[in-house]
């Protein structure tokens, strides 16, 4: 047991990491550095996000005026807030209880797979582990992929695959609203997401870690969408609110509200908006006692569209500041580089001045 506590990454391959085996201990793998500060969150009733009701959108001219302005808030403060969807993590939850067999039909650790089972982020490859089970799959158009889903639980495939349908409008109106608060219309990328945008689940589980002061469950890191919507159990969430103490910034726990959705700006919405909006970085906690589940949502362009900065925020004193990119790209990059040590995809988009 000594010898495996201080075990290397390699050691715990897909389908027996240290998390599925419930060890009663946090192997050295996954102890996370420092500079991740898992501790210094805020107490949860203390702090507080922006909350909008996105059903406002459908209202009189006035209260969508309303609602945008609230979103042009919440876009460059946190790049994040919150709405309400119906509950769907059961079906969810009830995969990651299935026998290991079952579950290792999906296994890969090819981050190009439309559908993909496995544990941490780069299984055996990046240099520290992550206390999580995950199910990654394409989700758009839905009966291009669905077929390619777990067929157990019996009813994953029905109950997710309307989970995808209803957060898919959810995520073309809340787009639209955005690209309207830039001044860019709100049928600006209606389109290019409507038809050819790339949706992608990640149906994640964190048991119960022993030593929930040492791991993480997810390290800081943004995610490459345009928006990813995200439903949780448990608390767990924490976002990097940087504006706090003079813009040194500071961790914060996002509260749960049951059948409440957090919405996260993406770093192609921080290309889009040419940097008036900036991406949400994000970590996960974890639980000593509770299993967390989290549905996540990933809505961008299409695999090889590029999002760009629009010609109509750009002028002398606004240049350029980012390059244009593609899930695609972001995929090349995952495999290039290990974000479990900070690296982050919007960091090599960004010109320098």
């Amino acid at each position: 047991m000594e010898n495996e506590k201080g075990a290397s990454s390699s050691t715990f391959k897909m389908g027996n990491s240290a998390q599925e085996r419930s060890l009663p201990y946090v192997p050295h793998c996954y102890a996370v550095p420092p500079s991740y500060e898992p501790r210094d969150a805020l107490d949860s009733k203390s702090e507080s996000v922006p909350t909008i009701d996105i059903s406002r959108l459908k209202g009189s001219d006035d209260e969508r005026r309303g609602v945008i302005q609230e979103i042009r808030l919440a876009c460059q403060s946190f790049g994040f807030f919150q709405s309400i969807l119906d509950d769907a993590l059961a079906v969810a939850k009830g995969f990651f209880e299935l026998p290991a067999k079952e579950k290792n039909k999906f296994m890969s650790n090819d981050v190009y797979a439309p559908v993909r089972y496995t544990t941490s982020l780069k299984d055996g490859v990046d240099k520290t582990q992550f206390w999580r089970i995950f199910l990654k799959h394409y989700a758009h158009p839905l009966h291009r992929w669905i077929h390619l889903w777990p067929q157990n639980p019996p009813e994953y495939r029905e109950k997710i695959g309307k989970f995808c349908e209803e957060v898919r409008i959810l995520s073309l109106e809340i787009m639209g609203a955005i690209t309207e608060s830039l001044g860019l219309g709100r049928d600006y990328l209606s389109s290019r997401m409507g038809e050819n945008g790339m949706q992608v689940m990640a149906v994640n589980c964190y048991p119960p870690c022993p030593d929930p002061k040492t791991a993480l469950g997810l390290p800081p890191h943004s995610d490459y969408s345009c928006i990813t919507i995200l439903l949780q159990n448990l608390t767990g969430l924490e976002i990097f609110d940087l504006t706090a103490h003079d813009g040194s910034g500071r961790w914060v726990h996002v509260p749960e509200v049951k059948g409440v959705l957090k919405v996260h700006i993406g770093d192609h919405v921080e290309v889009l908006s040419n940097g008036l909006y900036k991406s949400v970085i994000h970590k996960v906690t974890l639980n000593e006692e509770k299993t967390r589940i989290s549905l996540a949502s990933l809505h961008s362009l299409g695999m090889d569209d590029k999002m760009s900065v629009p010609c109509q925020l750009v002028n002398d004193e606004n240049p350029v500041r980012y390059r244009e990119s593609s899930f695609n790209d972001f995929l090349g990059f995952l495999v290039k580089n290990d974000i479990s040590q900070g690296d982050r995809f919007i960091d090599t988009l960004r010109i320098k001045d």
